[in-house]
This record gives C-alpha cells, sequence and structure tokens, in this order.
C-alpha cells in the first residue's frame, strides 16, 4: 500500500516570525555595526554615523527576543501596553458576547442591510481611514474584527472582506496621515517642522489612497458573493460558517431592554475610545474643551476626587487609558445587565484565553526589532541610505527616499519608532535635492503604511489574521495588486508634489 504524500502546510505566525528573528540575528554577524549621536530626546543627529564593536547576537539572543519584545529594553520600547489591552479587550468581547446582544445585533444588522449590504464597505472603510490619518488606529483594530467577520460572512463575503475594511481602511489613512501624532508628530518634531505643513497635498492623497482601497475591497466582494469559490479562503468556508455561528443567523431573536443596553454601552465605549485618540489640540491649538472639561470635573469638590484626581483629558489618553476604559466598560455592563459575579469573571477570563495567541504574535513581531537594535546594525542600514541619497535632483531623491523607507518599514514597524530613528537623517538630506521636509515626512509615512498592509513583523497584521483564521501567504495572494497600484500611484503623487516647492 503506497503512502500518502504529506501536504506541506504553511508554518503559523509564530514559526514565520521566529524565523525572521534568527534571519536577522544572522545578518548581526555579518553587517558591521555603528551607532549614530543623539540629542537628549534621543534622535539620531544626522552625520555622526561611526563603526563600534560588533555585537552579534546569539542563540541564547534569539530565544530572548520575543521576551524583551514584550517587556522591553532599554533601546527598544515592549509590546506589553499592547499585548494588555489585546487581552482586555478579549475579556470585553467576552462579557458582551455573553448578554448575546452582539448576536443578536448582527441578526437585526444582516436583516436591516438585506439586499443592500455593498453599503457598508464604503461607509466602514472610511471611517477606518479618517481613524488611521487623525490619530493613527492600528492596534485597536483588533477590537473590531470578531464583530466584522460574523457581519461579513453572513451577508455573502468572507473573512477577506472583513480584515480588509479595518486593516486597509486604517493602514491607508496612516499611509496618508494627516495630523497623525505617532507618524506626522514624531517626525515632524525631529525635523523642527509645524505638523500642519504639508497637510493639504496630504489631504488629497488620502483621498485617493483610500477610493482606490474601497473600489478593491468592493470589487473582490462581490465576485465572492456572486461565486464564493473565488474567496481566497474559500476552503475554510464552511469551517468559518461553523465557528462564527452564522447559519441561523438572518433569523436572530428580537432584542430585549437589557441587550440594547448592552449595545448602547459597547458602541459608547468605542466612541469614548477614538474621541479620546484623537489629538485635538494638535488638530486646533484652541480646541482645548477637553482639557477644559476635565480640570473643571476634577476640581469640584468630592466629586472631582470620586472621578479620579489623574484622569486624564480625551485627545491625550494611550494604552493605558483605553486598556482601563475597556475593563471599566465590562464591569459597568456586568451590572447593567444584572450579571452573577461568576458569570462575569468567567465570561471575561474565556475572552482573554481567546486572544492570547494575538496578544504573543505582537510581542514575538516586536522581537525582530530587539535583534536589530541590540546587534547595532540599525545604525549601519541606515547610514547605508544616509550615503547613497545625497546631491539627486528633487524628483529622484524623493523617489529614491519612499523606496529606501520600504524595507526600512519592514525592519522597523512602528511608525513612531521609525521617524524618530530616520527623520533627522532623511530631512537633512532633502534639503541638499530642495525637497521640502514635510514631503519627506509624506514619503516616509507612505512608505510605512504601504508595508504595513503586508509585512509579517507587523503585530497589527498578524493579529488580524490570527483573528480570521487567515495565513500570511493567501493574504499576500489577495493583496500584491492593490499594493502594486498604490506603490506606483504613491510613487507618481510625489514626483507631482517635488515639481512645486
Amino acid at each position: 500500500m503506497e503512502k500518502k504524500a504529506k501536504k506541506w502546510q504553511m508554518p503559523s505566525a509564530y514559526t514565520i516570525l521566529f524565523f525572521l528573528i534568527i534571519v536577522v540575528a544572522i545578518l548581526t554577524w555579518i553587517i558591521p555595526a555603528g551607532e549614530y549621536a543623539t540629542t537628549k530626546a534621543g534622535n539620531i543627529i544626522a552625520g555622526t554615523y561611526k563603526a563600534r564593536a560588533s555585537s552579534p547576537q546569539g542563540i541564547w539572543d534569539v530565544f530572548l527576543a520575543p521576551i524583551n519584545g514584550m517587556v522591553g529594553t532599554d533601546i527598544t520600547e515592549g509590546s506589553i501596553s499592547v499585548s494588555l489591552f489585546i487581552l482586555v479587550i478579549g475579556g470585553f468581547l467576552g462579557v458582551v458576547n455573553k448578554t448575546k446582544a452582539l448576536d443578536d445585533g448582527i441578526s437585526a444588522t444582516v436583516r436591516k442591510y438585506h439586499g443592500k449590504e455593498k453599503a457598508l464597505i464604503p461607509i466602514l472603510m472610511t471611517l477606518f481611514a479618517i481613524g488611521g490619518s487623525t490619530y493613527g488606529m492600528g492596534e485597536e483594530t483588533i477590537a473590531f474584527y470578531p464583530i466584522l467577520i460574523p457581519v461579513m460572512i453572513s451577508v455573502g463575503y468572507d473573512s477577506i472582506t472583513a480584515i480588509s475594511l479595518a486593516l486597509i481602511g486604517s493602514q491607508v489613512g496612516c499611509l496618508a496621515s494627516t495630523v497623525n501624532p505617532f507618524a506626522t508628530g514624531v517626525a515632524s518634531q525631529t525635523i523642527n517642522i509645524s505638523p500642519g505643513d504639508g497637510l493639504i497635498p496630504r489631504f488629497i492623497l488620502l483621498i485617493i489612497v483610500t477610493g482606490i482601497s474601497i473600489a478593491y475591497v468592493m470589487h473582490y466582494a462581490d465576485k465572492v458573493k456572486k461565486d464564493p469559490s473565488q474567496s481566497v479562503v474559500f476552503e475554510r468556508r464552511q469551517k468559518d460558517l461553523e465557528e462564527f455561528n452564522m447559519e441561523d443567523r438572518s433569523v436572530g431573536e428580537k432584542l430585549t431592554k437589557k441587550q440594547k443596553s448592552v449595545l448602547w454601552l459597547f458602541a459608547l465605549t468605542f466612541v469614548v475610545m477614538i474621541t479620546s485618540l484623537i489629538p485635538w489640540t494638535s488638530l486646533n491649538s484652541s480646541w482645548t474643551f477637553f482639557d477644559k472639561f476635565t480640570k473643571w470635573l476634577t476640581n469640584i469638590p468630592f466629586l472631582g476626587a470620586l472621578v479620579g484626581k489623574d484622569i486624564a483629558p480625551l485627545g491625550t489618553w494611550y494604552f493605558t487609558e483605553i486598556t482601563t476604559l475597556f475593563f471599566m466598560m465590562s464591569v459597568i455592563i456586568m451590572f447593567v445587565f444584572r450579571m452573577k459575579e461568576s458569570d462575569y469573571i468567567s465570561a471575561f477570563m474565556g475572552g482573554m484565553t481567546e486572544f492570547i495567541s494575538v496578544a504573543i504574535i505582537v510581542a514575538v513581531a516586536r522581537g525582530i526589532q530587539v535583534i536589530m537594535n541590540n546587534g547595532y546594525i540599525t545604525a549601519t542600514v541606515l547610514h547605508a541610505g544616509e550615503t547613497g541619497l545625497q546631491n539627486l535632483s528633487a524628483g529622484v531623491f524623493i523617489v529614491l527616499t519612499y523606496i529606501f523607507y520600504i524595507p526600512m518599514s519592514f525592519l522597523i514597524p512602528s511608525t513612531s519608532g521609525l521617524a524618530a530613528a530616520t527623520m533627522g537623517i532623511m530631512g537633512p538630506l532633502g534639503k541638499f535635492s530642495g525637497v521640502d521636509g514635510s514631503l519627506v515626512i509624506t514619503a516616509y509615512q507612505s512608505a510605512s503604511g504601504l508595508v504595513n498592509l503586508i509585512t509579517p513583523t507587523s503585530g497589527i497584521v498578524m493579529g488580524a489574521l490570527a483573528i480570521g483564521h487567515v495565513d500570511i501567504v493567501k493574504w499576500w495572494k489577495y493583496m500584491w495588486k492593490l499594493v502594486a497600484i498604490l506603490f506606483v500611484v504613491i510613487a507618481v503623487f510625489l514626483v507631482i508634489c517635488s515639481m512645486f516647492k
């Protein structure tokens, strides 16, 4: 009897990321070590690169990298705040799911949009793009996938379509960041220009890339709805229907008053999160309403102390605050729904358990950056760009800068980290070619956003795919045409902008 040949199976996200850590560790033995002088703020000073003693990363360092990726080191920020946020999001969703408010709410959504489901795609992608462009929405989208996937599958689409809404939507928004404090803000501060410089061209770019992305996703979604076998993940369709419990969702139960209250609280949680992350005073220095309100509230005798004197104004929150928000709202939902304490704990812990794999993926992805920084090869790679991009014409310089930032974005997936590490070099280099600093920022953001649509070093990408049970190769197969289109469009846009000084 002949033995059946074993079918090759794509390695898990953990294996792929760990393999990349090994590859980068090997490069620390090959690429010369180097470093730049830095300012007190930690920004690199252009022209100060010097070689240093090599620091090759060994076997222990490779296994230590994911651990340091979680907790951080002196030179690499850990992902613990992001990973904890993901776990608490899981707990929050576990509590909400216990009420079955989402199940029955999704049923109502399916009935409401029956025959016009297509409208969900441009509306949601536009909203996510606005979030990405204004405050760098990324890891926060993890909370939406368990909601979007059942809705999209139930109306005849697939998990790829659902992931596209939040992942592509938010990342093309980041690609064309207008006032994103973690990309535009950090980069502008590094080269001492206002975040408002170049705002109009970036807004135009936002409209262009969002429109292209919406058209691309809608075209794919139409194909899948007409013929489910056209889905990139068609072999998982039945499993997805079973796992997300979609078969009878079109019937559904009517929402009770308690469930409606839970859904209102659920929606309010996300509204507060989004509002809290938009840098209002950066958009307009006179928009201090949240600062004034917080100051007024905390100064009220007794009530201020009861609420909490240390509460931060909306617009200044980050992962610590939004993680606290989701935890607090899960407790409020417990009381509103009159859930037993034991049921709440069971639901919250169960929800966290489902998201452990996603939280760990983020830390392992950060391990790549840890190896690069500890091996002191990041500065050497930057120096290669510094020496290779000097004395070029404006059009050639900006396109090469854009291309340079593509592999750099792969190596340093953190937009703020990439800006802080490179803009002090690339901004001054642009002046030699007559390129405005704001356009250099646009090139960096465009490359970073483009790469963060597909890179396995991004916790955002790997987390989304882990929730949707989509392997990275399938995602690349789906994305390559869109990435190619965006690459060309952005390059042409940058050249045109370089002509206007």
